[in-house]
C-alpha cells in the first residue's frame, strides 16, 4: 500500500473531488463518495492492496493508528 503522496497534483485532485460535491446534498454527496470509491477500487484492482487500504482507513480515526498519510503542504 503506497502512503506517500503519489498523485502529480494531489491538491488539484481534492479540489476537484470538493467541488463535485457542490449542490449536493448529504445523501448525494455520500452516494458519489460510494461511487467514486468503488471506480478507484476497479482501477486498482488489487484485493489486498484495497483491504489494506480499508483498514488503514478506518484506523486512522484512531488514537493509536500507526499508517498517516500526509498531504502535500500548501503552495
Amino acid at each position: 500500500m503506497i502512503t506517500e503522496p503519489h498523485i502529480p497534483d494531489p491538491d488539484g485532485f481534492y479540489a476537484a473531488w470538493i467541488n463535485a460535491h457542490e449542490g449536493l446534498s448529504d445523501a448525494q454527496s455520500a452516494d458519489l463518495n460510494a461511487r467514486l470509491v468503488l471506480l478507484l477500487a476497479n482501477q486498482c484492482g488489487d484485493q489486498q492492496v484495497l483491504l489494506d487500504c480499508v483498514a488503514a482507513a478506518r484506523d486512522s480515526g484512531s488514537p493509536s493508528a500507526t499508517t498517516t498519510i500526509t498531504p502535500s503542504p500548501a503552495p
